[in-house]
């Protein structure tokens, strides 16, 4: 299985002037975290990372700080997530059929999730991890307003990694070039194509280190590991 991982964007809700996937919890940075999970996963055998150049010597020295034994290449990013994936999906090489595409800031993925996703994407075309809602949501409008609540059993909050067959997520995106389609995540590429996404259950503890906030509960977690 080949994975993707977007680590273009700068930690602005972070309040950090550098991209945070060079920030540090328990004195390694995001990327070497996320990097340590894609390398113990059994079925991973090709790991591409999209960054800004300004950050690949960064990215080297926290690639060959980990030993690892796959091939991990360094792929310039775009200026959104959505630029970086479709410059990754080039990249790929030439045969690759499956690709996992994991944020590199959800650092706290398992290579047990990464495994039951690759394992759940020989089954069809289209999948993403993902964990069942437990707050209650509100559909707000524009003024404040509570138009709706939708019915939470319906409810799945998404994660990466999100699997895609090679061919046809990059289809989906060259699609979303063509027609200026702007989305979050690459399932939404899929859905707006008319093509069914699969749910993969996904890991309490896999969130997104978005806040500092995020950074202590991370720590924590990881503590709680060790």
């Amino acid at each position: 299985m080949h994975v993707l991982i977007p680590a273009a964007g700068m930690g602005k809700r972070m309040g950090s002037d550098r991209n945070k996937m060079l920030l540090t919890v328990l004195g390694d940075p995001l990327l070497a975290w996320t990097l340590r999970a894609a390398e113990a996963a059994e079925t991973v055998e090709w790991i591409g990372i999209m960054g800004q150049p300004t950050d690949f010597s960064a990215f080297e020295e926290i690639i060959g700080g980990l030993g690892g034994q796959k091939p991990v290449h360094l792929i310039v990013g775009g200026s959104t997530r959505q630029e970086s994936v479709y410059n990754g999906l080039q990249a790929l090489p030439e045969g690759a059929k499956g690709v996992l595409i994991h944020d590199g800031a959800r650092c706290l993925v398992t290579p047990d999730l990464f495994d039951r996703c690759a394992i759940a994407l020989q089954e069809c075309q289209g999948l993403i991890a993902a964990i069942p809602v437990k707050d209650t949501i509100k559909v707000v409008n524009g003024d404040g307003w509570i138009e709706s609540t939708p019915n939470r059993a319906d409810l799945w909050a998404a994660q990466t990694p999100q699997g895609f067959a090679v061919e046809a997520i990059k289809t989906c995106h060259d699609k979303g070039r063509a027609n200026g389609w702007e989305v979050t995540d690459d399932a939404a590429l899929f859905e707006q194509c008319q093509l069914p996404v699969k749910i993969v259950r996904g890991e309490e503890t896999n969130i997104k280190v978005t806040t500092p906030i995020d950074l202590a509960i991370a720590e924590r977690i990881l503590q709680q590991r060790s």
